[in-house]
């Protein structure tokens, strides 16, 4: 038996995001800005998360408008969650409810992690947990109120598969990968999806700083390390931001509204295991 089409399906993906508030943290450079560029092509108002002001303000710039109103910014330490927790919820008061969250902040310094000392892993927890957990707390009222929210971690492939001499960066992330599962079947009762999207090798600042490490380290040139690290990626190169960006901003849609909790691999293939 042949079945017909339900007439009421519809007839595309629902990737609009014109009525919709994001938050991106880490938005002034390389991934965290190439969401902020995503979600705004979906039509979503973006508030930049970063530091600097100077390079948030250039940030914002480039970002492509919206028939709604402007993009807009927001200067947070997230190495202070308990500050950068409180100006969120300050500046949802004034601006109104945030959608969408993206935790987004750059990894602790590579290392191995038996050589990891007490402050450093503290801090790394901090910053990538305790970070992400005071936004998201400030978030969730009104992401109930307005039944929809979308809750995105950008995170890395080593809560899948540990990457050598990244030791703080390889326990702190699995820890926000449980986080975010927890967290995912608490508030998907309310409209809300929590999902972490996995990078991995992606041509950024970060990445670049990680092969001088290790170049130092072991003796290698940098640029023989980068050969050897692409050799391992099926696809045979490394990402670009906006390839992991796409990615984030489908999970952010009302097209995803079904997708929660999951760790999303955007590695061209790297990862050995499923």
């Amino acid at each position: 038996m042949i079945c017909s089409h339900n007439s009421t399906l519809r007839s595309a993906m629902n990737l609009d995001l014109s009525e919709k508030r994001a938050l991106v943290c880490g938005a002034s450079a390389g991934i965290g800005h190439a969401c902020a560029i995503a979600l705004a092509h979906l039509g979503a108002r973006v508030t930049l998360v970063a530091r600097d002001p100077t390079r948030l303000a250039a940030a914002v710039a480039q970002l492509p408008k919206v028939a709604r109103a402007d993009h807009d910014m927001l200067v947070l330490d997230l190495s202070d969650p308990q500050g950068a927790g409180r100006a969120v919820e300050e500046y949802i008061a004034k601006a109104g409810a945030i959608h969408i969250l993206i935790n987004n902040t750059g990894g602790p310094p590579p290392g191995a992690m038996a050589d990891a000392t007490i402050s450093q892993l503290a801090s790394a927890f901090s910053s990538l947990l305790l970070s992400a957990h005071a936004l998201t707390q400030a978030v969730i009222p009104g992401m109930k109120a307005e039944g929809y929210g979308r809750i995105i971690n950008i995170s890395s492939t080593s809560v899948k598969q540990p990457i050598p001499n990244l030791g703080l960066s390889n326990a702190v992330r699995a820890a926000v990968s449980n986080w975010g599962k927890t967290l995912a079947t608490e508030l998907a009762p309310f409209g809300i999806t929590v999902n972490s999207v996995l990078p991995g090798f992606v041509r950024t600042d970060r990445l670049t700083e990680i092969f001088k490490a290790r170049s130092a380290k072991s003796g290698t040139p940098q640029a023989q390390l980068e050969r050897d690290a692409i050799a391992e990626i099926p696809v045979g190169r490394f990402a670009h931001p906006h390839e992991i960006a796409d990615a984030v901003a489908f999970l952010a849609s009302p097209a995803a509204g079904y997708i929660n909790g999951i760790q999303l691999p955007v590695d061209g293939g790297r990862l050995k295991g499923l």
